[in-house]
This record gives structure tokens, C-alpha cells and sequence, in this order.
């Protein structure tokens, strides 16, 4: 839904009560919930050794770039797994304020304009504790530095203590985990290395988008080329995709994430290359050259084969990593023998409507590729399957685990953990919802009886028309009526206009109920 139609609709909904000025409330009877997030999910600090200083060094906007290449670039340790900062002044800490929410949040705090593009849990987090849920009572975060392996000691060590302190926070009661992509990673393979502890102190967990057999597409052109977190006009105050390219190349967990080669896939994730080859008589043709996951390896060593960045004046080798490809093999042979303790429930949660990068391909019939060298300045063409925009359905789903649900939901990768559905869902599994449709605080109840939303192009425009009806049930009778709302605004680039309007209608009371319908219509012309 655009913003301007949500915001229309969201002030139909408060003027009609529906909506309230949250009031805190603190449900006693519900366990506590651990949430762990993804990739790049988590603020990180660099802390200076000589003066105990910390400075955020993800999220930041001003001077991003910047503080990324000195702070967060490093190299991997074969030796330990570990990857280590380039400068050995510096340590990478995650912060635990507000019991570990703070840190997968709102990833830069200081953000005002374009905030939504930096928050993580934010909407998940302040629908929790409508719930009744509690910070630091029965509602905690656990942040982690995602450059490194999702089995790494260290980091396994955090999440066991933390899962100790949580037990012990709350009066004893079993915790239930919510993971986002990445993090559903780092948590089967806690479980897989540490089964006794998981099972001693976890009820549930949900997964929600996570890679169980990687994200082959986004993977490969991350390998190849680096990624933006950030996309839209923000990209340009953010750090640029050769400096996550650089760093990337030496993160464990961005290998961890490459197609499994054991999983008997319905479409084979691949990398084409469309080569020029020349025979003995100068003359040049295209060939289109395909490459399974495993072959791929000597394109990626050939094509990184020179990469290098500079640092403090020296330049650094940074080719495609064969030590941490064998570190990331090891890692997905523990995932793969993971299994669920009989006592723990599980539940899966995956991305559906979303074309999603499952194989890679560079070059054309038009303009094939003569060094493989050329590969990382190109832009790839993609070949796509169903999923969230990043992992794809087969991928999530394949989660190898006795599940006592998996639920699709139509929704990008990042977007579905803001998603009203998904909210309904786990508000189920864990039992958060008594009365589901009881407000305990306002003391009257809603019962949502329809919402159907339409996408449609037309010569106006992008139009986005939404239907919502409720039956409410209260001691006092709304004033039967019939109303409408109109908003407007224009682009920055004043080139593209939207318009949004809503019409209501109030039923008069019958039985103690009173129904109330909200039709919304919003067109998006010049985009």
C-alpha cells in the first residue's frame, strides 16, 4: 500500500475509535520471546582498545562509507573462523541496551528523514507489546556481528548465556524464538551443536524467511559484485556497493548462504556466462556457457582473482576466499544434521509472490564476455523463481525439520516482518491472542470481518483500491453515518502525484453490534 493511502486509512480508522492511543499493558501470563535478526540486522559498535570508546559503525548515514572501510573491513582467520577487523586496534561489539531490542531496532536511531529504511523490528517490537509483552521481562533481542560464521564459537557462547539470562529473567519459563532470514541460520546451528542446551531452556521457535538452503541468486552476483542494504536516493549517504563488495569477500556467513549441493533442487540455481570465443582464424561468436554451484567456484576464483583493496597505504589481496568456502562447507554439514528436539515446537514462515534471483547469468548474445576479469563491473540478468525478493520459497521452505506449520506469505524479504498477516500468525502460535478479538485495556471488541486489497495499472496510473469492514461490539453507539476523505501530494521531482480518497459508512446498532465499512482508493501517476 502506498504511504498516502495508508496514512488516509489510518486516519479514518482513529477517527472512528478503532484505532487508540496505545495504553501500556502487561499480559503476566505469556513466555518470554527471544528475537534474533538477519543478516546486516543488528547495529554494531566499533570500540577502540586504547580508550574504551564506542562509535556505531552500522547503521550510520553521515560519513558511512567512510567509517565502514576503516572500522568493518577484515580477513579471515582460517585458524579460529573468526574474520577480524583490519584495524587490530579496533573490536566489534554489539549493544545490549534495552535488553538486546535496542540493537535490532531502529538500526540508525539518529535517522529522521527515511528512517523507515533503517528499521528492522521496529513494527514487530511495538506490536509485541500491545500484546502485553515486556522489554526485558518477556520480550528480548539478540544482535550479533553478521559478518562472521553462523557457528562461531563466540558467538554461540552470547546466545547460550543469553538464553540463560532470559530463562532467569522471567521466573523459569521455556523461551520461544523468532528468527528472521539469516538468523534461522545461526539458531539451527546452535541447535545442532548444542542440543542440550536449546532443549533445556526452548519451547517454540518460528522462522520467518529464512535461507535453509541458501539464496543462490543473491549470493552469487553478492559474491561477484556487493550489495546495497539501502536503495532509493538514501544509497547515495550510505555505504557504496564496492566497499560491502570488499568487505562481503571475507564474511563466513555470506558463504554460508550459497546453494546447498545436497538439496535435490526443482530449478538448479546456475551461473551463465554468455563467452565471445574465437577460432583459429580471428573470427569471434557468442557461446552461452552454464555452471553448476560447484563449478561456479573456479568462475568466482578467476573472476576475483586480482581483486584488492588499499588500506592505511597497502594493498591488500582480496580474492574469492577457497578457506572460507571450506569453513562454509563445514557449516552447512552441522545445519544439515541438525534436528528438532521432541519437545520443541517449530514452526516456518516463507515468502511467497516475489520474483526471486535463483540463477545468474552475465553478458548477451550482444555483448559477450572475452575476460572473466570483466565479470565483477557487470551488471547480471537473473532468472527467477517464487519467493520473498531474496530467498526463494523452495529454499525456506526446505527447512528439514519435523514443523508443526509452514505458512506462506505474500510479501518481500524484508518487508514481511511487518506484515499484519504474519502478526495474526505468531500472535497465534504463541498464544498471545486468549480472546483475539478482546482489547483488554479499552475494554471493547473488534471483529474484522473483511479486508481485500487490489493492484492494478491503468492509464491514470498505479491505482490501489482496499476494502475493510469490522463489526464492533461496546457499551457506547458510534453515531450512525456516511463521510469521506480526500488527501493529495506531489513528488519532490514534481513529476509524480498521488491522490488517495476513502469513503465510510456507520451502520446503526443492531443486536450490540455495529458495523462499519471503509472503502480507499489511491492513484500513483508518474512513477
Amino acid at each position: 500500500m502506498t504511504v498516502l493511502l495508508d496514512d488516509i486509512v489510518r486516519a479514518v480508522e482513529a477517527w472512528l475509535r478503532i484505532l487508540k492511543e496505545p495504553e501500556p499493558y502487561v499480559d503476566p501470563n505469556l513466555d518470554p520471546v527471544l528475537i534474533v535478526p538477519g543478516i546486516a540486522g543488528s547495529i554494531l559498535n566499533a570500540r577502540d582498545a586504547e580508550t574504551g570508546k564506542e562509535e556505531r559503525v552500522w547503521v550510520r548515514i553521515w560519513e558511512a562509507d567512510r567509517e565502514f572501510r576503516a572500522k568493518l573491513w577484515c580477513k579471515f582467520d582460517p585458524q579460529t573462523g573468526k574474520t577480524e577487523s583490519l584495524d587490530s586496534n579496533i573490536s566489534i561489539v554489539v549493544p545490549e541496551d534495552r535488553d538486546g531490542l535496542y540493537a535490532i531496532d531502529c538500526l540508525d536511531p539518529d535517522m529522521v528523514v527515511g528512517r523507515d529504511s533503517v528499521c528492522y523490528f521496529h513494527d514487530m517490537i511495538k506490536e509485541m507489546t500491545s500484546w502485553g509483552y515486556q522489554e526485558g521481562k518477556t520480550l528480548f533481542g539478540f544482535g550479533y556481528d553478521f559478518r562472521q560464521s553462523n557457528r562461531l564459537k563466540e558467538t554461540l557462547d552470547r546466545f547460550a548465556a543469553k538464553l540463560d539470562a532470559i530463562h532467569t529473567a522471567s521466573g523459569g519459563k521455556k523461551i520461544t524464538i523468532i528468527t528472521h532470514s539469516m538468523g534461522g541460520l545461526l539458531t539451527k546451528c546452535f541447535m545442532s551443536l548444542h542440543s542440550d542446551i536449546f532443549e533445556k531452556y526452548v519451547k517454540s521457535w518460528i522462522a520467518i524467511a529464512a535461507p535453509f538452503q541458501g539464496a543462490p541468486g543473491y549470493v552469487t552476483s553478492t559474491l561477484m559484485n556487493g550489495m546495497s542494504f539501502v536503495e532509493g536516493w538514501e544509497a547515495y549517504f550510505f555505504v557504496s556497493k564496492w566497499s560491502m563488495h570488499q568487505l562481503l569477500i571475507e564474511c563466513p556467513s555470506i558463504y554460508e548462504l550459497m546453494a546447498c549441493l545436497d538439496h535435490e533442487w526443482e530449478h538448479a540455481p546456475l551461473l551463465q556466462i554468455w563467452k565471445e570465443i574465437q577460432d583459429g582464424n580471428g573470427n569471434s561468436a557468442a557461446m552461452l556457457e552454464t555452471f553448476t554451484p560447484i563449478e561456479a567456484v573456479s568462475i568466482f576464483t578467476q573472476a576475483l582473482s586480482t581483486n584488492e583493496l588499499s588500506y592505511g597505504g597497502v594493498d591488500i589481496p582480496l580474492p574469492f576466499n577457497t578457506e572460507v568456502l571450506h569453513w562454509a562447507n563445514k557449516t552447512r554439514e552441522i545445519l544439515s544434521s541438525a534436528k528438532l528436539p521432541s519437545n520443541i515446537k517449530f514452526y516456518n514462515v516463507y515468502g511467497t509472490g516475489v520474483d526471486t534471483p535463483q540463477s545468474v547469468c552475465y553478458g548477451s548474445a550482444e555483448s559477450p564476455i572475452l575476460d572473466l576479469q570483466e565479470l565483477p563491473l557487470l551488471e547480471a540478468t537473473y532468472i527467477n523463481v517464487d519467493g520473498d525478493g531474496t530467498v526463494p520459497a523452495e529454499s525456506a521452505m526446505a527447512d528439514g525439520l519435523e514443523a508443526e506449520a509452514r505458512v506462506g506469505i505474500p510479501g518481500d524479504h524484508r518487508g514481511i516482518i511487518c506484515d499484519k498477516h504474519l502478526f495474526r500468525i505468531v500472535k497465534h502460535w504463541l498464544k498471545a491472542d486468549h480472546d483475539p478479538f478482546y482489547n483488554p485495556v479499552n475494554d471493547y471488541v473488534i471483529l474484522p470481518t473483511l479486508f481485500e486489497i487490489e493492484r492494478h495499472q491503468d492509464s491514470k496510473g498505479k491505482v490501489i483500491s482496499l476494502k475493510e469492514e469490522w463489526e464492533v461490539v461496546a457499551d457506547d453507539e458510534r453515531e450512525a453515518m456516511v463521510g469521506s476523505v480526500s488527501a493529495a501530494c506531489v513528488g519532490d521531482d514534481l513529476c509524480s502525484s498521488e491522490e488517495a480518497h476513502a469513503t465510510f459508512v456507520v451502520h446503526p446498532q443492531s443486536n450490540g453490534k455495529q458495523h462499519i465499512e471503509l472503502n480507499a482508493m489511491s492513484v500513483t501517476a508518474g512513477v
